[in-house]
């Protein structure tokens, strides 16, 4: 029960939810699974852990950055689908990890219509984690970006 890629036996059933978790390993990710997890309780559908791998716009400006944070992306990635499939053992949730680059609230968004695009008349949702960076209060966060414009239902677990 609960194994990764058991989603996709599944994705041709009509109607059954499709919870898009922002999934980075750290702790608010971390209870964004946990809510998911919690939201599917008694309920067949599947989870799907996005891992949105992003190059700030300082690294997109060196070729050699670019390259090496590749490289650290390709040796973070089993790390995190470890992680997450810890956190999921046992709990009777059929899922699936992938990892995407870009924009993290575009790529979340962009799964999630993948998802309705394929499957029209699918319940998808999309939950993530609040952060709690000082920063993110002033220039925005990837949960505020998600709030304004979300085209699936959007819950934020602080």
């Amino acid at each position: 029960m609960g194994a990764a890629g058991r989603c996709r036996t599944r994705r041709a059933i009509r109607g059954l939810p499709r919870i898009v978790v922002g999934y980075d390993g750290s702790a608010p990710a971390s209870r964004a699974l946990d809510a998911a997890v919690r939201l599917l309780q008694g309920r067949i559908g599947c989870i799907d852990v996005v891992w949105v791998a992003h190059l700030s716009s300082t690294v997109r400006l060196s070729a050699g950055a670019i390259v090496e944070m590749e490289a650290a992306f390709d040796e973070l990635e089993p790390e995190l689908r470890a992680q997450a499939a810890g956190q999921l053992r046992g709990r009777g949730a059929d899922w699936e990890f992938q990892r995407r680059q870009g924009l993290i609230a575009d790529e979340l968004i962009a799964v999630a219509a993948g998802i309705g695009d394929t499957r029209p008349g699918q319940n998808v949702a999309i939950v993530i984690g609040s952060s709690s960076h000082a920063t993110h209060r002033m220039v925005g966060s990837v949960a505020v970006s998600l709030a304004r414009r979300s085209p699936v239902p959007l819950v934020i677990v602080p």
